[in-house]
């Protein structure tokens, strides 16, 4: 038990490493006001830890309030933080007030709306009516015009469809039915994406906000600094490592840019690279983290709960592909110092990362036990909710290490309050609860245990001030699912991309990527992949893509879309940072990641790489044998492909030469016969050559 028991109290995040949310200041706001979001936003956290240990409310109900809340916490801090005068601030007061309370009428007239459906009562359609305005008012305001338009326009199809001409037309509904579909029941705002926000997502983000209080920014940073700092162009490689780890504990890719670059951003430029390639690996690492397991983006947990798979499963499936994508931005940054002579940081200056660990390494349990319990079979919210109490039990644990002076009986502290955190597993949470009340009476009696309650609270409404972009997302994004099921759109969609792909899957899976880039141009990931998935993934396993590799393909394609050009919001997220044109850095990271371009179109065509069906090659050696041929093959490729778009590999590269090894990763990319043979043979012999000639060039220099 060495470490925790010497550290102090964790501290709070200064206000320049806090980010902002969503284009939302840091803070809750002054005075009063102020005061009363930050007990909003620790209410809401409190209210969804209660429902995700005891469960007991009905899953509607659930679901309502945790809209609610977001209504009320999001126009509060409209109020706050953005209106400018006092109409202003009441106006979205007002809003919020009535958002929330459409959360109790749903709670308090549970049993009532459940034997009314389909008759509802005027009342029942007016709450119906002001949640669904409401909630287009709350994503225009926080998550900007984009797709709050796209879902108006789904919307707009429910009334006015019938007017159309075929394919398009449908039978016509009215407008009772329409509030009754999208404002009651699990198929519009109250649909799967909220459930999944309100179950899953929700706990994940005041887990990460907890270990980011605890120090857990600090370990990964000097970690990152320590291990791979030295390496050619380590101050990018830092970056890029750091982001990574960071992706283990958020999936929140923008935030992950804004909250890491402030430090490796200006490191990067002072060691010699240029502001948008340092930008670019920022955002293009940064966005990695939605793909990198255990804790993904949201994306994942509402992947696993449509498809009806464990979490775990879609962990597994990203496990290869994650490592892929980071490996070639490691790979990038080393082709890029190595063509510009960068070195490395001095390695006297870094710290020991191994120091770094054994400093900090309690703040590792919680990840470790989260870690286990997603792959022993437990639900994600019974994961996510014991990781987030055990996070507590350590923070709330150690100012009353610090006060046990002989070392041994320090050791005998944790033992026994590890030992009584780990009896949840048998006697069950209300254990959990009744340790983490002992420690909070502990810490609000003696000495500096009031400032790590603080510090707790704090992050309860961090947490929830974190959680509400991806909320509002979730549940505008209802509107266009209830859309999809209420009209069947989707069939005539799904029947124009099977008659494609019945003479070219290629091109099905082409104009799927487009989808995906074109919708990300305005609205974020979540609402990307669910639309996106909703019209194509049914296609896409007609034409026998496996269920879940064509979900995962979407889902790359919606966080590449976040790196890609015009509209890269992780890319202009870095700008002020970079102080560079944010589509400079967008350019940048769309070569930076060209893993994540390359990775899902092989996986539809290798299923093994993100480790589904097996494929020939298995029922010959063996599906190890033919994983690792395929990660073999799909590293090689990549390196290829970095060095053609870098333009360096031992030495710079002529155009002819890079043309070559594009060549030779297209062909070993392809899942075609002899396509592998002449793939391997090209890179070989261009690789030997370009070795050759390198050396040659340096005998002379």
């Amino acid at each position: 038990m060495t470490g925790i028991e010497s550290q102090p109290a964790p501290t709070v995040l200064s206000p320049e490493v806090e980010e902002a949310i969503e284009g939302l200041p840091p803070g809750f706001g002054e005075g009063l006001a102020g005061r009363f979001a930050f007990g909003i936003a620790v209410a809401f956290s409190g209210f969804q830890l209660w429902t995700a240990a005891y469960g007991n409310l009905p899953s509607q109900v659930v679901r309502a309030m945790h809209v609610g809340f977001l209504l009320l916490l999001g126009f509060a801090l409209l109020a706050n933080l953005r209106a400018k005068g006092t109409v202003g601030k009441a106006w979205f007061w007002t809003l919020g007030v009535l958002g929330f309370l459409t959360g109790i009428y749903n709670w308090v007239f549970y049993f009532d709306l459940i034997r009314r459906a389909g008759f509802h009562t005027t009342l029942d359609l007016a709450m119906g009516a002001l949640l669904i305005v409401l909630v287009f008012e709350a994503a225009r305001r926080l998550m900007g015009l984009p797709l709050a338009i796209i879902a108006g326009l789904f919307l707009a199809y429910c009334f006015f469809g019938q007017y159309l001409p075929p394919p398009f037309i449908h039978r016509g509904y009215d407008v009772a039915q329409i509030i009754e579909h999208f404002g009651f029941g699990t198929e519009g705002i109250y649909g799967t994406p909220v459930y999944v926000s309100a179950a899953y997502i929700f706990i994940f983000v005041v887990f990460a906000a907890f270990l980011e209080k605890a120090g857990m920014i600090a370990l990964f940073n000097d970690f990152a600094l320590g291990f791979v700092g030295a390496w050619r162009g380590g101050p990018a490689q830092v970056c890029v490592l750091s982001s990574a780890l960071m992706g283990t504990i958020s999936g929140s890719g923008v935030a992950n840019v804004v909250a890491s670059g402030q430090f490796t951003i200006p490191l990067m430029k002072r060691f010699g690279f240029r502001s948008a390639f340092a930008g670019g690996v920022e955002a293009t690492s940064s966005m990695g983290g939605q793909i990198m397991p255990p804790v993904m983006g949201a994306v994942a947990f509402i992947m696993a709960e449509t498809l009806n798979i464990p979490y775990a499963e879609v962990v597994k499936a990203a496990l290869i592909p994650a490592l892929l994508y980071f490996g070639a931005c490691f790979w990038m940054v080393h082709l890029e110092s190595g063509k510009f002579g960068l070195k490395g940081m001095d390695k006297v200056t870094l710290p020991d990362p191994w120091d770094a660990v054994k400093k900090h390494w309690p703040l590792v349990l919680p990840l470790a036990a989260l870690v286990y319990l997603l792959f022993a079979g437990y639900t994600p919210i019974f994961a996510g909710t014991m990781g987030l109490a055990l996070t507590i039990v350590l923070i709330l644990g150690t100012p009353l290490a610090a006060l046990i002076g002989p070392f041994a009986f320090r050791v005998v502290f944790w033992v026994a309050l590890g030992l009584a955190a780990a009896a949840f597993m048998k006697f069950g949470v209300n254990l959990l609860v009744l340790v983490i009340g002992a420690l909070v009476l502990a810490c609000a009696v003696f000495k500096g245990g009031r400032e790590t309650l603080l510090i707790c609270v704090d992050s309860l409404a961090e947490g929830a001030k974190n959680a509400l972009p991806v909320g509002i997302a979730c549940a505008i994004v209802g509107i266009v699912i209830g859309t999809l099921t209420l009209t069947g759109i989707a069939s005539t969609f799904i029947g124009a991309i099977i008659a494609i792909g019945e003479n070219n899957l290629f091109l099905s899976l082409v104009l799927t990527m487009l989808t995906c880039l074109v919708l990300g141009m305005g609205i974020p990931t979540i609402p990307n992949y669910i639309i996106t998935s909703s019209l194509a993934g049914p296609a896409l396993l007609e034409l026998g893509v496996p269920l879940l590799v064509s979900h995962m393909f979407v889902f790359y394609f919606g966080i590449m879309a976040d790196l890609t050009p015009p509209v890269a919001l992780a890319a202009f997220a870095a700008a002020p940072m970079a102080k560079t044109s944010g589509m400079k850095i967008a350019v940048q990271a769309s070569k930076l990641a060209v893993a994540g371009f390359v990775v899902p179109f092989m996986a539809v065509y290798t299923p093994a790489l993100m480790l589904q069906d097996p494929g020939p090659i298995a029922a010959s050696f063996g599906y190890p044998v033919e994983v690792a041929y395929i990660f073999v093959k799909a590293c090689l490729g990549i390196a290829l492909w970095g060095a053609a778009v870098v333009g360096f590999l031992f030495a710079r590269i002529a155009v002819w030469e890079r043309l070559l090894a594009f060549t030779a990763g297209v062909l070993l990319v392809l899942a075609l016969p002899l396509t592998d043979e002449a793939g391997f043979a090209l890179a070989f012999i261009w690789g030997g050559w370009h070795w050759w000639r390198s050396r040659q060039a340096a005998a002379l220099a």
